[in-house]
C-alpha cells in the first residue's frame, strides 16, 4: 500500500498528458534556439574554428535527436518518480538545464556574448550532470537518453571554448 510520500504511477491520460508538456517545452527551447540563429550559419562560416568543428548543417539534425530523446528522458523521469520530492528534484534539474539550453543561442549568436555563452554552457553541463545522476538512480532508460545529450553539451562546451580562444 502507497504511503503518503509514495506516488502511484500516473494514468494513461495523465501520462499522454505529460508527454505532450515535456515534447512543448522542448520544442520552446528549439524554437528559441531556431530565432536566435537566423544568421548563425553566417556567423559560423565566418568564424575561426578548430580542425574538429563539426560542419553547420550537422547541427540540425543532431539537436532535433537530442531534443527528441531530452523530451523522453524528462517524461519517463516524471513517470517513474517515487515521490513527490523526487519528481521536484528531477523537474527542478530538468528546468534549469532547459534555460541554460534556452540562452546559449541567444547569446553566442544573436547578442554575440561568447563569453556569457561560455559560462551559460558550463552552466548546462553542471544541469545535465545532475540530472543524469538522478536519473541514473531512478530510470536507467531514461539515464540513456540523457547520455547522447550530455556527450554533445561537453562537445559543444570544447568547441565554445575554442571558438571563444580563437576568435578573442
Amino acid at each position: 500500500m502507497p504511503t503518503a510520500t509514495t506516488r502511484n504511477r500516473p494514468p494513461v491520460r495523465s501520462a499522454v498528458a505529460a508527454a505532450v508538456l515535456f515534447a512543448a517545452a522542448v520544442a520552446l527551447v528549439a524554437a528559441v534556439g531556431s530565432w536566435a540563429a537566423a544568421t548563425s550559419a553566417e556567423q559560423y562560416a565566418a568564424l575561426r574554428l578548430p580542425g574538429w568543428a563539426p560542419p553547420a548543417a550537422l547541427f540540425g539534425p543532431v539537436w532535433t535527436v537530442l531534443y527528441v530523446l531530452l523530451a523522453f528522458a524528462g517524461w519517463r523521469l516524471w513517470y517513474r518518480a517515487a515521490d513527490g520530492r523526487e519528481l521536484r528534484r528531477s523537474l527542478t534539474w530538468y528546468g534549469v538545464g532547459l534555460v541554460l539550453n534556452a540562452l546559449w543561442t541567444p547569446l553566442f549568436f544573436a547578442a554575440q556574448a561568447r563569453a556569457w555563452a561560455l559560462l551559460d554552457i558550463a552552466l548546462l553541463d553542471v544541469a545535465v550532470v545532475g540530472l543524469l545522476v538522478l536519473a541514473a538512480r531512478r530510470d536507467r532508460l531514461a539515464a540513456a537518453a540523457l547520455v547522447p545529450y550530455l556527450l554533445w553539451v561537453l562537445y559543444a562546451t570544447a568547441l565554445t571554448t575554442a571558438i571563444l580562444t580563437l576568435n578573442g
